[in-house]
Order: C-alpha cells, then structure tokens, then sequence
C-alpha cells in the first residue's frame, strides 16, 4: 500500500489521460468487428474528421458491421455514394459554375486567358487550401501531394481539354506559365532541400513570387489594350489623304498587329456547341483543330424573349416554379434509352438540391434563368443555408458530429432573415415573371459562391470516402495522397475546366490547368508549410516530400517540359493526339508509383539512415 500511496504519475500515463483526444479513427480498423462500435463512439478523430457523414460510425455502428463480407458490401455503398457525389459535382460545375463565371470575366472586363489564372483556378484550387489548413495537425507530405494534385490537373484536366475541344492556344501566356509553374515548383523545393527548416522568409518569397505571376498576367492585358489602342489610332491617320504604296504597306502591317492584339480582348458569351466527338473516325485523334464559329448571344434578346406587358405581374408565377423543380424532362425522358433514364433518375436529387439551394444566371437561356417565386425563396434560402452549414462546422471541435451542432447555430441563419426577408419581399413586389429585374446579375454573386461550396463539399467527401476505403484495406497513406487522393481532390478542378472547354472556352480552362497548379504549389503548399511552422510543427524536405514526392517533382517538370516542347513543335495548336500523350504520361506516372508501392523499383527518395540497435556497425 506505501508503494502505491507514493506512485508519481509519468509521462506515459498522460498518453492514457489524453488517449481518446489523440488517437486515430482508423485505429478502430485494429479492433474485433464488435469492439469498433465502442471505439468510434469515444475517439474524438471520429468528429474531426467527418466532412458530411461520419462513414467510420456508420459502418461500425449504425450498420452493425459484424464481419469481412459485410465490410465489403458496405464499402461497395460507399463507392455507389461516391458516384452520386459526382454526378452532384458534374451537375454543378456544368449548369451553375461556368454561367456565373462567364458572367463575372465579362462583368470585370478579363479576356478568357487572364480570368482562367484567376477567377477559375483560384475557385478551382482554394478548396485544397482550405482542407489541408483544417487538417494542418496531421503528419501528411503537404509538399509531395501537392506536386501530385498539380501533376495530375496539368496533364489529366489539360489532356482532356485538348482531346475535348482542340483549339488554338495562347502562345505567349502558355509557355510563361507553364515555365512560372516550373520555376515555382523548383523553388520550393529548393527551399526544402536547401534547410532543415523552412522559414517564413522562405513563405514570403514564395507569395511574392505568386504576386508578381498575377501582376504579369495583369499588366500584359492593359499593355495589349493599350497597343491596341495606338495601333487603331495610326490605321485612321493612315486611312487620312491618298494612298500610297508605302502607305498600303504601313497599313497591312498595322492591321495584321490589329488582328493579333484584339484576339481574345475580353469574354464573350457563346452559344453552346453540343459536338461532342466521334469515337468512329479514325483519324479523330490526329486531327487538328476544326474551324469552329461561335456565336455571341444577344443578351438583350434573351432577356426579353418571353416578355409580354399585356400578361399579369404573376403570370404563370407557380407554373414556373413547379417546371424548373421538375427534375426530369419529359421530353429527354421519352428519347432517352435504358441507360440514360438511369442517369437521368441518379441526377434527381442532385437537380433537386441545387435548383433549391443555387439561384442560376446564365445569359444563354430565355429570362437569363429568372424564376421569380424561386428566386424570391433563394434571397432567404441561400443565406441562411450557408451561414448556418458553415457556423456548424467551424463550431464542432470534435465532441460532436456537426449536423448535431447544427441544431444550436441554426439560430444563426435565424439571424439573417430580417435582413433577407425585406428584400425578397421587395423584389416579389417589383418584379415580373417573364422578365428578369435590372439587378438580376447580383444573383450571380450567390451562383459563384453557392457553387464553389458545393464544389468544396463534394471534392472533399469523395476524398472523404476512398480515404476511409484506403485505410479499412490498409493502403499506405504516401501512396493514397500521391495518387488516389490526388485525383479524387482534384476532380472539382477537373470537371469544372472540361466544362468550360465544351461551353466554348477552352484557353480560359487551359489557363486553369496550369494557373491552379501554381497555386497550388505556390500558395496553397507554402501557406500550409507555414502554418505548421507556427504552431511548432517540424517542416523538412524528408517529412514533406515522403517516398512519393520527388516522383511526383520529377514527372510533373517532365510533363510541362513537354508541353513545351509538343506546343512549339505542332505552332500551338492544341490537337486531340497531345490529349492523349498527356493523360498516357500520367498513367506511367501511376505505373511508378504503383511499382514503387509494390517494392518492384525504388523511388527517387533516399533512404533513411540505418541504425544499430545496440553498439556499432
């Protein structure tokens, strides 16, 4: 009794006082089928690192998962989630997304290249910052996932931009971001190798670096315009008195620099081209790009198409709303076959969720995609939703689930609706149903932000979902981040650039394809780098970098090296044979990492020192 009277508690029991706040979810996968149930009730990871359902609970719990066979018909649910997730994903990037983008680069005066480095890749690639910034307590390779995302953006989402829809790429811009993203990626990793720490001058350069990127982009539109400007002002001086043959000379030459500097000036709203392409031809591949006219759309026209003064206010008020709720059209119902009614029946709740939840603008349809009682719903909806999501997950620290927590900041969205309802009861009152209202297009400040959330919650929970896949068959974490983890979290960016390029947009999405990579190398590794710094975290090149990551350094310079080379060598046209090699070249970049997690070939890491256990070798 006097031994224990005078036990002083170590260190080793504070690891047991604090064991339920720091051990893993996925340490439950360890445990007999009936324990887990009472592990994910009490490991507080399980809250942590929920995004929208908690699938290590359900499994555990909720389904009562007793044994291997129902462990793998669960994670074949898992996997059919993860399919509705993305036809969500694809539904939202390709109805909502790309409207309210070519609406905001025409309201802000970009041409297609300058808002494909910024609107589109910062929406594409900010999700990925926000996610490791959440999650910048875990011992993950930032740096070498980061390099993956960017290597498999690049290739994949620009691959299929070009075998989707060739075209003619900017010459100039291309090749000096592909080469910022390659002095980009160089530098960090030299920072990393060059220091066992890296430090916050290091972060500030890196911001610079990404600053001075956009002020490049930035400048080069004003001196083009600005060239422009000064080119058209010496055609009418030219164009003044008679016309001599020095004089024709002079002009033909200001008019060929007239073409060249006005090509592509600003963006343009473009009917949609539905030409998909034709897997029959043989020579589909080889072939360049087609000439393609694309039409401008009359906004004016389309805005007024239905308007009629001599109908009622609240004409056809509640049939409006009841046809866009529809989640089926009759008539694509009726000519659809098997496989596109099923299609059609998986998109129901996906129409459902955003028509509710998404006010949609989008020149290209009659009334610009005005819906009066919807909208007026959606003023009040959309707000509140938001506030009350977003204050649910920031509020839940890991004691509880955050649609529990929800029930206590749904007072939040509460908040909002003194302010929200006025207006939507203003606009009900103003407005008519066959016309949009002049301030319409504020609407598309709830389109864009509404869809980046979705955007971010559907990227994430897929990433969410083949994470806990990977760890239930007890995948290697390096080997998940460097190349499922890296295509799952990047398929916002991926689907979101393949629909810009089949709305007609293709070098504003292949603008992306390389700007979001440099973000993501650039900002998004560097900010989280730094962010581990503060809080005591060690940041060094063999912790960030992990087996897969110079791999991944070494691919990705590879890939943009040959981009470079296949751009200047076919005069910038993007054709539908350099798709393939592009997305061929990520596929042996999968092969390597597959080989290497197989123990087959070695990866381009150095080992780690080995130690004697006891004396000298």
């Amino acid at each position: 009794m006097a031994a224990e009277d005078s036990y002083v508690p170590n260190a080793f029991d504070a690891e047991f006082d604090n064991f339920w706040d720091t051990v893993s979810c996925y340490a439950a996968n360890t445990f007999p089928f009936e324990e887990r149930c009472a592990f994910v009730a009490n490991a507080k990871d399980c809250n942590r690192s929920t995004n929208v359902l908690p699938y290590m609970r359900i499994m555990a719990c909720d389904l009562n998962c007793v044994n291997e066979f129902e462990q793998v018909i669960f994670l074949t649910l898992f996997m059919g989630l993860c399919y509705e997730i993305l036809v969500l994903l694809i539904h939202v990037c390709n109805k909502y997304y790309s409207p309210a983008l070519k609406a905001v680069s025409r309201f802000l005066r970009m041409n297609e290249h300058v808002a494909g480095v910024t609107l589109l890749a910062f929406g594409n690639s900010s999700a990925d910052l926000f996610s490791n910034l959440a999650s910048v307590n875990a011992n993950v390779p930032v740096f070498a996932n980061s390099l993956a995302a960017a290597l498999f953006v690049s290739m994949v989402s620009g691959g299929l931009i070009c075998y989707m829809s060739p075209f003619k790429m900017n010459a100039y811009e291309s090749v000096r971001d592909i080469l910022f993203l390659i002095f980009g990626s160089m530098l960090l990793q030299y920072f990393l190798a060059s220091s066992a720490h890296v430090s916050e001058t290091s972060f500030i350069v890196m911001f610079l670096v990404y600053i001075f990127y956009i002020l490049v982009n930035v400048v080069d539109v004003y001196l083009i315009r600005r060239a422009l400007k000064t080119t058209n002002a010496q055609i009418d001086a030219l164009l003044v008195g008679e016309m001599t043959p020095e004089k024709r000379k002079r002009l033909s030459e200001l008019e060929r620099n007239q073409a060249i500097y006005s090509r592509d000036m600003e963006v343009e709203i473009f009917e949609r081209t539905n030409s998909g392409p034709n897997i029959n031809k043989i020579r589909y591949t080889t072939l360049r790009m087609g000439r393609s006219t694309r039409i401008s759309i009359d906004k004016k026209a389309t805005r007024n198409v239905l308007h009629n003064r001599a109908l009622g206010r609240n004409w056809g008020l509640f049939k409006d709303l009841f046809r866009v709720l529809r989640p089926i059209n009759r008539e694509k119902w009726r000519k659809g076959n098997i496989i596109k009614r099923a299609f059609m029946l998986t998109k129901i709740p996906a129409v459902i969720l955003c028509c509710i939840y998404i006010p949609l603008v989008d020149y290209e349809l009659d009334k610009h995609g005005w819906n009066k009682l919807l909208n007026c719903i959606q003023v009040m909806l959309n707000p509140a939703m938001s506030i009350m999501a977003i204050k649910a997950l920031l509020s839940s620290r890991g004691n509880s689930l955050w649609y529990v927590a929800m029930a206590e900041e749904s007072i939040y969205a509460v908040y909002s609706l003194p302010i929200t309802m006025p207006i939507a009861i203003f606009m009900f009152i103003q407005s008519r149903t066959d016309v949009p209202p002049f301030y319409h297009s504020v609407f598309t400040v709830m389109n864009l932000t509404g869809s980046m959330f979705m955007i971010f919650i559907c990227a994430t929970e897929i990433d969410k979902v083949l994470e806990v896949i990977g760890h239930i068959l007890k995948v290697e974490d390096d080997f998940m981040g460097a190349t499922v983890k890296a295509c799952t979290g990047s398929l916002g960016p991926l689907i979101a650039n393949v629909a810009m390029a089949l709305h007609g947009y293709p070098k504003m999405a292949y603008a992306s394809a390389i700007g979001g990579p440099f973000f993501t190398v650039v900002m998004s590794a560097s900010t989280v780098m730094h962010v581990k710094n503060l809080v005591g975290l060690p940041v060094s090149e063999a912790n960030q970098t992990g087996n897969y990551g110079l791999n991944a350094f070494i691919f990705l310079n590879l890939g943009l090296f040959s981009t470079l080379l296949w751009s200047t060598t076919l005069g910038f046209f993007a054709r539908r044979s350099v798709g393939i090699f592009s997305i061929v070249f990520y596929c042996i970049y999968l092969l390597f990492a597959i080989l290497i997690h197989r123990k087959i070939i070695h990866s381009f890491s150095s080992d780690l020192p080995v130690t004697a256990a006891f004396g000298d070798i």
